[in-house]
């Protein structure tokens, strides 16, 4: 991927994070960290990664009110942005996080199991 792409890519994030934060005025929208975005090389289309914490009915009402403001998201950076075109965006859920939480639950699971059977060993 060439330069002008990562630095599209690095400046979608920063603005479309600043538009979340201070820009949308939707109530269903909670804690949302943009991760990542991928912009394709033609520079038509971008996926926006999102980290959404909460419950799953916080999960999906802010996630519902991210795809509704798709539209003033992109308006909003193409006044912000110095491109010709603005790239389509659409949002995609980041789940690392969720998926690294649960890694640590079943470490932490197996470290519990193995002291568990060490102190069963040691009273005989």
């Amino acid at each position: 991927m060439g330069v002008r792409v990562e630095k599209i890519q690095e400046q979608i994030k920063e603005e479309v994070s600043d538009i979340i934060l201070r820009g949308l005025k939707d109530p269903r929208i909670g804690f949302v960290t943009v991760t990542k975005v991928d912009v394709s090389s033609d520079l038509k289309t971008a996926k926006i990664y999102v980290s959404i914490l909460g419950s799953s009915e916080q999960f999906e009402n802010t996630w519902q009110g991210l795809r509704h403001s798709c539209g003033y998201i992109r308006q909003e950076l193409a006044k912000r942005m110095r491109i010709k075109f603005v790239p389509e965006i659409a949002f995609y859920p980041d789940t690392t996080m969720q998926y690294s939480a649960h890694i640590q639950d079943l470490i932490n699971k197996i470290h519990r199991s193995a002291k568990e059977e060490s102190d069963d060993g040691s009273n005989d």
